[in-house]
């Protein structure tokens, strides 16, 4: 059987340095890493998950864990961190919570159980206990998206308040004061700092906010549609509403669509994010979009620093936070 110690000695190097090209290949220089490919292809050698596992304390998967992985900002962002394990060693493990704490806290022990190397993290889970637990936790975390505060783990996110206040101020320039919002989960991060972001806006503009307008979605398509429904169907109807995430927009376009109505004729419509073949939807919907392709990026080169180097692990936590950028489409429009 091949072992490492024949690709050494036909690569000409030593066992570290076939053990660094298989884990963390960009640090290998670019004669000597192809020597060592080039060793294992002639001799045949494939890599013993269960003995590296064994060798490291710990195994060469990534877990990646998220509330809605239909949702294509996730999935980018799910993207994005898979190239960039693939290219250090590492094969990323994907889990979906569906948006239950209860849920995405036994997917983290079993990854855990599994001696995973780290986990890049849209934590769902929120309160004191959950930050506890995460603090706790022993495989290093990198929360994005969603941060639950406390916790002290890197955090790579957008902007979150400035997304809404970008679509309010929006509204407002094109004459809107009665405009409807749909809000994610009270309580979640994200849903809370651009709940700020609109009724901070709002305020300093010294437009009235109807709270009978400020309803919660859940994050959901099904949420947003329930509230689109109900907002649309008042004899007082927003002039315009902001979803608060692309799932909830699409709903509430839907909704228009479902009772006769014109976008932005009657109603004008503003959400953060873009959703697949926003191109072909009519009317293109104006929108605050997110990097996820960056997003991804910063919560994987931040995980694989941790999980590579004591030093970086014992860092303290660094919060990144993005510009997200403002797309002007057709859904909006002057009274």
């Amino acid at each position: 059987m091949t072992t490492i110690r024949d690709v050494a000695r036909l690569a000409g190097v030593s066992i570290s340095t076939v053990s660094l090209a298989l884990n963390s290949p960009k640090r290998v220089g670019v004669e000597t890493l192809d020597r060592i490919q080039q060793a294992i292809k002639s001799t045949g050698y494939r890599i013993d998950p269960v003995a590296q596992t064994l060798a490291r304390g710990r195994s060469s998967l990534i877990g990646f864990v998220s509330a809605n992985l239909g949702n294509m900002f996730f999935g980018d962002i799910r993207r994005e961190i898979e190239h960039q394990a693939l290219d250090h060693g590492y094969f990323v493990l994907i889990a979906d919570s569906s948006g239950r704490a209860d849920l995405e806290r036994a997917l983290l022990e079993r990854l855990e159980a599994q001696k995973i190397a780290g986990i890049a993290l849209a934590a769902n889970g929120r309160g004191e206990e959950y930050a506890t637990f995460l603090r706790d936790f022993k495989t290093p975390i990198v929360m994005f998206d969603q941060k639950v505060e406390g916790a002290e783990r890197d955090f790579v996110g957008s902007d979150n308040p400035l997304t809404t206040t970008i679509l309010t101020e929006h509204l407002l320039q094109l004459g809107h004061r009665r405009i409807g919002f749909i809000s994610g989960p009270s309580g979640l991060h994200t849903a809370d700092e651009r709940l700020k972001g609109f009724m901070d806006t709002m305020a300093g503009a010294g437009a009235e906010i109807d709270p009978s307008l400020v309803v919660e979605g859940g994050y959901t398509r099904t949420g947003g549609h329930a509230q689109a429904m109900r907002l649309l169907t008042r004899r007082d109807r927003p002039t315009a509403i902001i979803g608060a995430n692309n799932m909830m927009g699409l709903a509430a376009l839907q909704v228009m669509q479902e009772m006769g109505f014109r976008c932005p004729d009657d109603v004008s419509l503003a959400m953060v994010d873009d959703v697949p073949w926003s191109n072909v939807i009519t009317p293109r919907i104006t929108m605050v979009v997110q990097d996820a392709q960056k997003l991804g990026e910063l919560a994987a080169q931040r995980l694989l620093a941790r999980i590579a180097s004591p030093e970086a692990a014992a860092e303290p936590p660094q919060d990144f936070i993005l510009t997200p950028k403002f797309v002007r489409g057709e859904s909006t429009r002057r009274l």
